[in-house]
């Protein structure tokens, strides 16, 4: 069983699956393979900065589908004075898995050992009886009886506007090992984009320097909503079973707010669990428009920060290190020791000068931009969904091939599933469709094959005992 991608999916993929295989008593071997070598922390999880905060309490955040109160009992046990309520450091969260992660090999049968790769998957391909095989950048390959694609968030677009002509100066990727250490000169920083990744953008780069000043640029100037604690409970969303059109779904929305005087955290969750089941709902042109018009506003109340992350923008604002730009980026000017960023500012030109410009726009939206996914739909092996988003699945998470089969070998789950569910990114979701897919990958490497994977941290094969 190959999984590719070492990140929250890839981890929570191994951690269920090995779990399964145990209670189940089947035989097989797991190769967790990930580019940068950050097995259980992957992107998201992997900043050193202490002020990057989980988005969500830890009440929420258990890797452990069935044992909700499983991140609170470690974090005790490892020393942590928190509540539930809290929000934890994500570099602490990346422990955490890095430790279930250990814990779910140590527990696992011996005939279901786990081997860690650090590697990038460069293709997969079809061996011999028609099993995918995993191809190496270094020339190794894995040749396996089930592959999981859990390859998380695509990276940001490329912004034509400064990728000529800012050369070191343009981070087109802040999640890139080593990406944010590098704007921390005290020269201003320009962030396309007021999401999350802004938000971690700007705590960065002013703690880092005492006189560093940030702008955040979008065409709305939305910023994430805090988070209300103590939380309310999830309130109850009465949508009619015939509400299939995004407007009688946005009429709901409102009306669930409007009888609820107004509280609209408690419609955002308790709207949450259906929206996959809605999404599904919509027809191609009402996602589409859903996209266009309504996904900020979602997005900003959906994804919140903690209150107190919330302050520290606040201060930030007060202090005039951080501000708001409502407009596009219309180009940039290379000159000494920075850039002059072209600014549209709702129609008035605006001219930036700035150390750095920060991609923070988040995930791709053409999925084919991705070279590896860009070939497996070439070969056939896999499609985009109808959105270009990520890949097209069917509801147990099996990929759909060009002709629109499900595969009966190749998998995918978390954010890759955002064209198709919409609600797939966040720990909840994912522990979720991990837990579900163990059983059918259980099943799906119950044929015995002997694959040869690679070495741990090289591209060299060697024989093993047992399926992968």
């Amino acid at each position: 069983m190959a999984i590719v991608g070492g990140g929250a999916s890839g981890t929570l993929t191994a951690v269920h699956l090995l779990r399964h295989a145990a209670t189940s008593r089947a035989p097989l071997r797991v190769v967790l393979v990930d580019r940068d070598g950050r097995h259980g922390t992957g992107q998201a999880y992997a900043t050193s900065d202490p002020d990057h905060l989980l988005n969500a309490c830890v009440d929420k955040m258990s890797a452990i589908a069935d044992d909700p109160g499983h991140l609170l009992r470690w974090a005790r046990a490892n020393g942590l004075d928190v509540a539930g309520s809290d929000f934890l450091p994500r570099a602490v969260y990346g422990r955490y898995l890095r430790d279930v992660l250990t814990a779910a090999e140590s527990h696992a049968s011996p005939a279901s050992p786990m081997t860690r790769v650090t590697a990038e998957v460069s293709a997969v391909s079809r061996s011999f009886r028609g099993r995918p095989a995993v191809h190496l950048s270094g020339g190794g390959r894995i040749d396996a009886d089930a592959v999981v694609l859990a390859l998380g968030n695509t990276r940001p677009s490329p912004l034509p506007q400064v990728a000529e002509v800012a050369g070191g100066r343009y981070v087109g990727d802040p999640w890139a090992p080593g990406a944010l250490a590098r704007i921390g000169d005290g020269t201003p920083v320009l962030v396309v984009g007021t999401g999350l990744t802004m938000i971690d953008v700007a705590i960065s780069a002013t703690r880092a320097h005492p006189g560093a000043t940030v702008y955040a640029l979008s065409r709305h100037g939305l910023l994430p909503r805090a988070h209300r604690c103590p939380a309310g409970p999830p309130a109850p969303m009465p949508i009619p079973d015939d509400a299939t059109r995004l407007a009688d779904l946005l009429r709901a929305v409102r009306a669930a707010v409007t009888a609820g005087d107004g509280d609209w955290h408690s419609v955002v969750d308790g709207l949450r669990p259906h929206v996959p089941a809605l999404w599904g709902r919509l027809s191609l042109d009402d996602r589409r428009r859903f996209l266009a018009l309504v996904a900020r506003y979602w997005e900003v109340h959906r994804h919140r920060i903690p209150p107190s992350t919330a302050s520290r923008v606040s201060r930030l604002r007060a202090a005039g290190r951080l501000h708001i730009v409502r407009g596009r980026l219309a180009g940039t000017t290379a000159v000494r020791d920075g850039l002059v960023a072209h600014v549209d500012e709702e129609g008035t030109p605006r001219d930036l000068r700035v150390g750095w410009v920060v991609n923070g726009t988040g995930p791709s939206a053409d999925v084919s931009r991705d070279p590896f996914l860009s070939g497996l739909f070439a070969a056939g092996l896999c499609r985009p969904d109808p959105l270009g988003l990520g890949l097209d699945a069917d509801d147990a998470g099996a990929v759909l091939d060009a002709r629109g089969r499900p595969s009966e070998k190749i998998f995918t789950l978390g954010p890759t599933l955002r064209g198709t569910r919409y609600e797939t990114t966040a720990i909840p979701e994912i522990r979720t469709q991990a837990a579900g897919l163990a059983p059918r990958l259980v099943a799906a490497a119950g044929s015995g094959i002997r694959p040869y994977p690679p070495v741990h941290g090289t591209g060299r094969p060697r024989r093993v005992p047992s399926q992968a």
